[in-house]
């Protein structure tokens, strides 16, 4: 490569890098403000709420505001502090709100309790004799920045994402790699313009003789990282190359290793396989767990709980609505109301899955066959129903009964458990774990006429990183996708 530094940047030119840097410090910065407003305005109104709101006794003379501004600073010093040891000022392209949320609300409760201590311990006995700091308006104030914090940051990202939409704030991205999974990640990132990079192109592994790879420029080969990172303004380096040595790795660290460069390395095989890899003692000797099983003890019983709890709630409030789909299903095709199918569940045992009839009586006349877009076997009310994912919900019996849980991976008919044992790894190793109505796989967007493969590879990841809150997140996300109709492969 000559020494001439280009005049652009993958698709962009050089001053619009800059531009796009500059607007990714204004972003952080004013994350940092918004915060500040959001917990100050949070404390003014909890000490409003206490004077008016009758859940707690109104006080008869209460404090002026300003014998709470030493508390207020305080309150909002203590939380944006808490907020940076949490790394919530590191703003990740790829943000899940739930996690942030939960990660918000957490902070707060011990940002609060924390106020509350040094207000009592330092203000009131050591330094100041500062007015009583009220556990009501401790409430209030709590409840009202975990509101507005959460608002506030919701607006934030609106903005940053719009602006990564337009291409205004983007990070430079290199990959190292031309295989399979490089070409994956080049399809991902392309598909999603609201994570905000811009691919400058990829360095093979070993030189090849090529100019583009799947639509991005080839740029040199390894020796030229240093001087390409530098040249490009290069924020985040990908290494896809899971089949590289471990000396090729090390190599290729240390080349990327310029300035504030992030670096990801793509897992090779044996860390795919293990995933949450961890280090056990025996008599002092490391032993590394490559196969762990998550659920299992006080963990089922818990997960039991959970479902028995979720399938009792849902079957009483949703009842009358159940009523009115079997006589909607009886209007308007004559047939059973239910549809009950074989499926494979925890073990390799076969249940019969309940589900509200969406198709005609003789959809299946020439024999099992996937659903697909428009497929001409549905009837109208069906459609609204697998659109809305309504016609799963009698799986709540199944829950109840045990064949099934609330979150899993979802089950398949034993014909086409059969084939693709065959031909997918690892595949059986997806029921270690009751079936659910919802899982990760569909929460990710693979549903219907998807990937087997894909869907497979996001049930184990389920099966062998289970929490009780990825449970609850992923039912929150298959609400708000079933609200707000996000799912287009739900037909």
């Amino acid at each position: 490569m000559d020494g001439d530094a280009p005049t652009r940047v993958g698709n962009y030119p050089a001053p619009q890098v800059r531009r796009s840097q500059r607007i990714k410090r204004i972003l952080d910065v004013s994350l940092i403000l918004l915060d500040a407003i959001m917990l100050g305005s949070a404390f003014i109104f909890g000490y409003l709420a206490r004077m008016t709101l009758p859940f707690f006794r109104i006080p008869a003379n209460p404090p002026v505001f300003s014998q709470y501004a030493l508390t207020m600073l305080l309150h909002i010093v203590t939380i944006m502090m808490l907020f940076y040891s949490s790394r919530l000022y590191h703003q990740r392209r790829a943000i899940s709100r739930i996690d942030q949320g939960r990660n918000i609300i957490g902070t707060i409760i011990v940002g609060a309790l924390l106020v509350n201590s040094i207000h009592d311990l330092l203000f009131r006995s050591l330094i100041y004799d500062l007015v009583e700091y009220p556990r009501s308006m401790l409430f209030y104030v709590w409840v009202f920045s975990v509101i507005l914090v959460i608002i506030g940051r919701e607006f934030h990202q609106s903005i940053r994402l719009r602006l990564r939409m337009t291409g205004a704030e983007r990070a430079n991205l290199l990959i190292v790699g031309m295989g399979k999974i490089a070409k994956d990640i080049v399809r991902k990132i392309q598909s999603r313009p609201e994570l905000g990079y811009n691919i400058v192109g990829v360095v093979p592994l070993r030189s090849r003789n090529k100019d583009n790879a799947f639509g991005v420029p080839v740029l040199g080969d390894i020796r030229d990282l240093p001087y390409l990172i530098d040249t490009y303004g290069v924020e985040q380096v990908i290494i896809a190359v899971p089949d590289a040595a471990r000396e090729e790795l090390t190599d290729l660290i240390a080349l990327c290793r310029r300035g504030q460069v992030d670096i990801k390395l793509y897992p090779d095989l044996f860390a795919y396989m293990a995933r949450d890899i961890s280090v056990d003692d025996l008599g002092g000797t490391p032993l590394i767990t490559v196969r762990d099983i998550t659920l299992r003890g006080w963990k089922l019983s818990l997960k039991r709980a959970m479902d028995v709890v979720g399938a009792v709630i849902g079957l009483i409030f949703l009842s009358p609505l159940m009523l009115l789909t079997a006589l909607l299903v009886r209007l308007e095709s004559p047939g059973a109301i239910f549809y009950t199918q074989e499926r494979t569940g925890m073990d390799e045992r076969p249940f019969q899955m309940i589900k509200f009839r969406t198709m005609k009586n003789d959809a299946e006349q020439s024999g099992p066959g996937w659903t697909v877009e428009n497929d001409p076997r549905v009837t109208r009310l069906g459609r609204f129903m697998r659109k809305t994912s309504w016609d799963e919900i009698p799986q709540l019996i199944n829950v109840l009964l045990g064949d099934m849980s609330l979150v899993g991976p979802r089950p398949e008919r034993p014909v086409y458990v059969q084939q693709f044992r065959q031909s997918i790894p690892r595949y059986m190793e997806r029921h270690r774990e009751k079936a659910g109505m919802t899982g990760w796989a569909q929460v990710n967007g693979l549903r219907g006429d998807t990937s087997i493969t894909e869907r497979t590879e996001f049930d184990l990841w389920y099966v062998e990183n289970w929490s009780v809150w990825l449970d609850i997140k992923i039912i929150i996300r298959t609400i708000t996708s079933i609200v707000l109709r996000h799912d287009s492969n739900a037909y």
